[in-house]
């Protein structure tokens, strides 16, 4: 017989039913019959024309069936042995990664400094916020829009939702939401965005991010800038302060690069912080909801993203030297029209405003110094743990605060300032004198720290005496103090803390309390004079 499906000669083929052979012959007749032969329990039996023949054996229906489903049976069991092995390879993916992570977080891990963005796992991306953001809008009385545009502003008084608003007030007052033709919820979404990537670091956090961009909004306005760079350049001015320190993984350069971490190994050892910190942005730039810039062109986009890496690479300090030597060269006959020289300022203005905390009030100022040795000094412990080199200025065994500052003030902050103000001269009394105070007010405190040092070890005494309130009258009655406790006990007295309603402990010798002062004589010059 052919095999060919339209072969349509008899057909014979065997079948043992209950153990007697039955032979069963059919033809198909006419053109759309068919015959169906089912077995004892209603089964259809094939008797399909192109079913080839068998031969005299006859097939045992009985155990064909049985040898049928126990194959069945048996491919289920692969089956789910194998769903079984998929979903193990998961737990021990998931289990590894754990691991990874503890071991990357402990202090004697080296493998690397930790980050929310892993670029060796290429599938991970930025969870999009789909919703609309839901921070309360607060209403910003005209004394905070006043108190806004200046440098003296009080950043510890709010609280993310609030900083998120005042963020979002700068770019409509601006005019860039106007210029940039911005949808508001999306402005919104990229804010929240923004927060949601910055790390809880002592010092690197989205409040420092806040601070940064509230001194560039200030400066914008102090300066007139708006009369002399174009709204893209407040644009990107801001943008870059907004987003300069994106996912800092509170460990600076310096480690990364001792330390060989991913950052420092991807980017080559060249300002991998800054590197990183640029691409997080354009990361959450790239998602439509959180994209400020979706409808401005795309040769203008170009320029822009340009433009912001450039300002948050400036911010690097091993650049510092390179980026204000540059500047002085133009800053004498500075053209707004020269594009090179704008783009310098614009860099040497990022600058000013990352490390523009000691222009604010000391009440403002000094808890960021806090928060920077924290952070610094987490960083110093590591390093010890791991063998790598520790930068004396952050190590808790050699620094305090007095060394801490009156260096970055002396050799960086003033100059800087100083030769911005040669282009802007009103920010003297504002931004340079705050500047020069803090320096003075520093080395005062060194002088103690090194006077007691000479006096050796002796007995150490707290005391905590009422402060009045004003910041005028802080140098008055510190000086009144320690000439009364001088005489008293024949030794000089440091000023522990000056931070108005807090609870602080002084080295288990005393605590400063709402409203008061703590004053201690401290036979050490080491420790941290808070």
């Amino acid at each position: 017989m052919g095999s060919s499906p339209s072969s349509y000669a008899p057909k014979t083929i065997y079948l043992n039913v209950d153990g007697k052979i039955q032979k069963v012959s059919f033809i198909r007749v006419g053109k759309n019959s068919a015959i169906m032969m089912v077995d004892p329990e209603g089964a259809m039996v094939s008797i399909d024309p192109t079913m080839p023949p068998n031969s005299p054996k006859a097939f045992r229906i009985n155990e064909l069936k049985t040898e049928v489903t126990n194959r069945l049976a048996m491919l289920e069991k692969r089956v789910e042995l194998e769903g079984l092995k998929v979903v193990e390879i998961e737990k021990c993916k998931n289990d590894l990664k754990k691991l990874r992570d503890e071991m990357t977080s402990r202090v004697g891990g080296r493998v690397n400094c930790p980050c929310k963005y892993n670029f060796s796992d290429d599938g991970k991306k930025l969870t999009p916020r789909r919703d609309v953001p839901s921070y309360p809008k607060y209403t910003l009385s005209q004394e905070t829009i006043e108190a806004l545009k200046k440098p003296t502003f009080d950043v510890w008084h709010w609280e993310h939702n609030e900083m998120l608003s005042c963020l979002e007030y700068m770019y409509h007052d601006l005019g860039l939401v106007r210029e940039f033709n911005m949808n508001p919820i999306t402005l919104k979404r990229w804010l929240l965005g923004i927060q949601e990537n910055y790390r809880s670091n002592p010092f690197h956090n989205f409040r420092h991010c806040f601070c940064v961009s509230q001194m560039m909004y200030g400066m914008i306005h102090l300066c007139n800038l708006q009369e002399k760079l174009t709204l893209t350049d407040m644009g990107i001015l801001m943008t870059a302060a907004v987003c300069h320190d994106l996912d800092h993984p509170g460990y600076n350069n310096t480690y990364q690069i001792n330390a060989r971490t991913e950052l420092a190994v991807r980017y080559n050892d060249i300002s991998p912080l800054e590197n990183h910190h640029c691409a997080v942005a354009f990361q959450i730039l790239c998602l439509p909801e959180c994209n400020i810039f979706a409808n401005v062109d795309l040769e203008a986009f170009k320029q822009i993203r340009q433009a912001i890496i450039t300002l948050i690479l400036a911010t690097d300090m091993a650049r510092h030297g390179e980026i204000l030597e540059s500047f002085k060269q133009k800053v004498d006959s500075f053209d707004y029209a020269n594009e090179e020289h704008v783009t310098c300022l614009k860099m040497v203005l990022i600058k000013c405003c990352d490390i523009s905390n000691e222009v604010r009030p000391t009440e403002v100022a000094e808890p960021w110094v806090d928060c920077l040795l924290e952070e610094y000094f987490m960083q110093s412990d590591r390093e010890k743990c791991e063998g790598l080199p520790v930068a004396p200025f952050m190590d808790r065994d050699k620094v305090t605060k007095p060394t801490a500052q009156i260096g970055f003030i002396k050799f960086v902050l003033i100059p800087m300032f100083e030769t911005v103000m040669k282009l802007f001269p009103q920010i003297e009394e504002i931004m340079v004198q705050p500047l020069r105070d803090s320096r003075d007010h520093y080395e005062e405190l060194k002088q103690i720290d090194d006077a007691m040092t000479e006096v050796g070890p002796i007995r150490c005494l707290s005391v905590c005496l009422p402060v009045r309130q004003s910041a005028g009258a802080k140098f008055e009655n510190r000086a009144m103090w320690k000439s009364q406790f001088a005489v008293d006990i024949g030794t000089p007295l440091t000023l522990v803390s000056r931070t108005l309603g807090s609870v602080r402990a002084c080295h288990g010798h005393g605590a400063l309390v709402s409203g008061s002062v703590c004053l201690a004589v401290r036979p050490w010059s080491s420790a941290l004079v808070f």
